[in-house]
């Protein structure tokens, strides 16, 4: 296995793993040889991890915000943050320009291939093992799980992409073909997602795929189509199915997912409370479909989070506390204030809105409550982590992204059924301390205003950007993109990084 690395997967696959050769050649990143792994359980529960961890990379979980939130109307972009992640900056101002050599997107386009790849590993090595059955069939159902997560999140941020059906052993699996259409590269990810509906469980284990994520996933593939293919977005017009098959496609996916837990037969349902959603100590909570596994006592970045450090206000370097509702303290680690919530996006929501009153603020506390100050801008309190301060681990705190959330899907099926079916919208809003909606609306006003519910139930989590592209009104809502003066066309997506086209320069051949 021993080779010359001349490419690597478009500069990406060959990213992470270690060189432990005394000479100059190299060994392809991302997998470990057959020769010397696969050979017990613990070897390939290793090997899935392994492959989980990609998304947990600092450069990949960052960028989920950096991409999904900053080029959107939820938040900002702190002042010269191009000096900690260049490139970010030119996506909170839509400057497209040179977003060929974004730095962010190259970074996030490299770490969905090393994820892809070593997913890839674990297919080609388990199928062929003489593992249990029943080991190897979760096993495969989380890899496929992962390779179709992965190629989603390129598509939302790049559309077309290459597809990386086979693990990298030679140069020539470095240079994979790009997708020639959006219904070839759904076919393989929607095939991909099947085969881990089929194979996995109604488990919840924390940073691991299960079938209601499967499911939830399968849901927000075909209605992300769907809205796109109705909305005229490139790539989508000419898939073959209709928009209204997409839309029923997604909602039975997504009521699998509203009935298993309906019945029981799954572990998830809509947390009774806001707070309990965001509480770090309960990650396995019943919103919780598919989050990412950080914990404090991780030794290095990655394993553990800043990701709240990022949302949170500088405060001098001061810890304080917040207030998550009227009387509930909560302590926190000072912030970057890398995301200030745009003041008009904050003035969207009801006034008795709770994701409002009790999940953003612009006040900071003492132990007793007393008042310490006001920030410059309203900040999410979705990232606080108590212990981080309570047990002075600096920076690393257990926050984690929400990847994919009950809410998320419940939302997906009404949003595709055109309707509040099962009263699901109805109970979201109840949760926030709202009326449900008017039920004069037509079905296209209801989706219009199920889309903007999105908005306020996901608001920092790393939706809001793809939500604005496939109902073709990012240019409509963000005031940046709207002074940029570029047109819905350029917001659609963003270029594939030219560093991956020199390096794979078959892509568009």
């Amino acid at each position: 296995m021993k080779m010359k690395i001349v490419k690597t997967l478009i500069g990406s696959i060959a990213a992470l793993g270690a060189m432990v050769s005394c000479d100059l050649s190299e060994y392809p990143y991302g997998f470990y040889s057959d020769e010397n792994f696969y050979n017990t359980p613990e070897d390939a529960e290793s090997a899935i991890m392994y492959a989980y961890n990609a998304l947990t990379n600092l450069e990949y979980s960052r960028g989920i915000f950096y991409i999904g939130e900053a080029a959107s109307e939820t938040v900002s972009l702190k002042s010269g943050e191009d000096a900690n992640n260049p490139g970010a900056q030119a996506l909170d101002e839509w400057n497209i320009t040179d977003n060929a050599n974004n730095q962010t997107l190259q970074v996030y386009f490299k770490y969905c291939y090393v994820a892809i790849n070593r997913a890839n590993a674990v297919i080609k090595n388990v199928e062929g093992s003489d593992l249990d059955e029943e080991l190897k069939t979760r096993l495969l159902g989380e890899a496929y799980f992962l390779r179709a997560y992965s190629h989603f999140s390129l598509v939302k941020v790049f559309g077309l992409v290459p597809l990386q059906r086979e693990m990298v052993e030679t140069v020539d699996n470095t240079t994979p073909s790009m997708a020639k259409t959006m219904d070839e590269a759904y076919d393989m990810m929607i095939g991909d997602l099947k085969i881990a509906e089929a194979n996995l469980q109604y488990t919840n284990k924390v940073g691991r795929a299960n079938k209601a994520a499967a499911q939830g996933m399968l849901a927000k593939l075909y209605l992300t189509a769907a809205s796109s293919k109705e909305s005229g977005v490139r790539y989508y017009t000419d898939m073959r199915m209709t928009a209204e098959e997409m839309y029923t496609e997604a909602a039975t996916w997504a009521k699998k997912v509203l009935d298993a837990s309906t019945s029981g037969e799954a572990p998830f349902g809509l947390a009774p409370t806001l707070a309990e959603i965001y509480d770090v100590d309960q990650p396995d909570g019943c919103e919780h479909l598919f989050i990412m596994s950080m914990d404090r006592t991780g030794q290095n970045e990655g394993n553990y989070s800043k990701i709240g450090m990022l949302f949170m206000p500088y405060n001098n370097g001061s810890n304080f506390y917040v207030k998550m509702g009227e009387d509930n303290l909560v302590a926190s680690h000072y912030g970057y204030e890398v995301f200030p919530t745009n003041t008009e996006f904050y003035n969207s929501f009801d006034s008795e809105d709770k994701r409002k009153t009790e999940l953003m603020s612009n006040q900071m506390y003492d132990a007793n409550g007393g008042a310490l100050g006001t920030s410059a801008y309203y900040f999410t309190s979705k990232y606080i982590d108590p212990h981080q301060v309570s047990e002075s681990t600096g920076d690393k705190s257990s926050v984690k992204p929400y990847l994919l959330r009950f809410s998320d899907v419940a939302l997906i099926y009404a949003e595709a059924m055109g309707s509040d079916d099962g009263g699901w919208v109805a109970r979201i809003r109840a949760r926030a301390g709202l009326e449900p909606l008017d039920a004069g609306l037509t079905k296209e006003q209801f989706r219009d205003a199920v889309v903007q519910e999105r908005a306020w139930e996901l608001a920092f989590e790393g939706n809001r950007l793809y939500d604005l592209r496939r109902k073709a009104m990012v240019t409509k809502v963000d005031p940046n993109a709207q002074a940029a003066g570029i047109s819905e066309a350029d917001a659609a997506f963003y270029p594939i990084p030219q560093r991956e086209i020199d390096l794979n320069p078959g892509l568009y051949n």
